[in-house]
């Protein structure tokens, strides 16, 4: 059973859903425990996802793409999610393929696009972004890490923390100031740094509470060059970058969270018809059965928003505050409704052996990476109500 399907779901999307389960069955869901314990996922489950056509799947196959849509990646993603694989969806997928891939397709020099699309595509190059900063977070105007121009290159030094995918990337899109004459989040470029670089380090893996194999790490750059034509976009001109690209970014955030929440409900439903206190099934208690029927209407309603977005998106009509409110709204309640839901699994649902646990915890920082719940409200109310 599913609880709800995409407006736009039809049979080539179906055979590509299948598609991705067979996968998760073969190669995720055996090992993915071990991962957890292990903090990371072997390196090689990249090539694995990029000979299925998991990677670009809707990327120009001049560029060793599928040449599909945005939906592609988006089924992809969700299904990831829904199944309780969430280091998959987002830190693996979604970062790399529906972030720094279209930071690249969009952005990048023909050079560029040649030198990492197909790479990224196979699997054979692991994609980060590096954004967030310890003493600034994911604050742009603080931004402290530096290139100075040194003939016709930067020289890099700063450092970045919470970086996903930063243990395994074969490069990572840096954000640096290279104009310190003008404030805030003006002045800096996106810069490719790849992992041979003189002077660049990974720190450690970080020991989150949740998302336990998604390798998240510090990154270190100590006097690091690069040539100048590892800018993406324009010189000084990364602000614009990022924020044309928030939009998919923060969408696909809120299509993961629903899907995890959609998943989470549907063991829940699975659960309660089975367990029995009282001599009588859980699902016979009119607290749940209200409980559920709550749960399902708020899901049943996002998804009309979700997918009128997945629609703006794919024709380039998708606004950063629209994306937002999208983010803010997915996020929050799938959080609200595993809570929920872990509820109704009494003692069960605090084992890490259940997946609802996992889920849990997973859930967790959907509400701040992407830009957190608090940022989302600002942005919203700027628009409703100005500055």
């Amino acid at each position: 059973m599913r609880l709800s399907e995409p407006s736009w779901m039809n049979e080539e999307y179906e055979i590509l859903r299948d598609s991705v389960q067979r996968f998760i069955a073969a190669e995720i869901e055996p090992h993915y425990e071990a991962w957890e314990e292990a903090g990371i996922v072997p390196r090689e489950i990249w090539n694995k996802l990029g000979q299925h056509g998991l990677l670009a799947p809707d990327m120009p196959e001049r560029y060793g793409g599928a040449g599909g849509s945005y939906q592609h990646l988006a089924l992809i993603i969700a299904e990831f999610a829904r199944l309780g694989f969430a280091t998959v969806a987002g830190s693996m997928i979604g970062v790399h393929s529906a972030i720094v891939n279209h930071y690249i397709l969009n952005h990048g020099s023909e050079e560029q696009k040649r030198r990492y699309l197909p790479a990224m595509a196979s699997g054979d190059m692991v994609a980060a972004i590096a954004m967030t900063e310890p003493a600034a977070g994911s604050d742009l105007q603080g931004i402290r890490t530096v290139a100075v121009r040194n003939g016709n290159g930067y020289v890099l030094n700063g450092s970045k923390t919470f970086i996903s995918n930063g243990q395994q990337c074969d490069f990572v899109i840096t954000v640096a100031k290279t104009d310190n004459t003008v404030a805030g989040a003006k002045g800096i470029s996106l810069l490719f740094v790849e992992k041979e670089a003189a002077g660049f380090a990974r720190g450690r893996n970080l020991d989150k509470i949740g998302l336990h194999s998604a390798d998240t790490s510090e990154l270190f750059f100590d006097d690091v060059r690069v040539d100048g034509d590892a800018v993406l976009g324009v010189e000084h001109g990364g602000f614009a970058v990022l924020m044309e690209e928030l939009p998919r970014e923060r969408l696909t955030l809120a299509i993961s969270g629903l899907a995890a929440a959609e998943g989470a409900l549907q063991w829940t439903i699975d659960y309660v018809r089975e367990r029995q206190v009282f001599g009588k099934p859980v699902a016979e208690f009119q607290n749940t059965r209200f409980k559920i029927a709550e749960m399902m209407t708020e899901l049943r309603a996002l998804r009309a928003f979700i997918d009128e977005c997945t629609l703006k998106l794919a024709m380039n009509d998708l606004d950063t505050v629209t994306a937002s409110m999208a983010k803010l709204k997915s996020t929050e309640l799938q959080g609200e409704i595993i809570d929920g839901c872990l509820q109704f699994f009494g003692g069960y649902g605090y084992m890490r052996e259940f997946p609802i646990a996992r889920a849990f915890v997973d859930a967790r920082v959907q509400r701040i990476y992407g830009g957190t719940s608090e940022v989302m409200k600002e942005i919203i109310a700027r628009d409703v109500l100005g500055r």
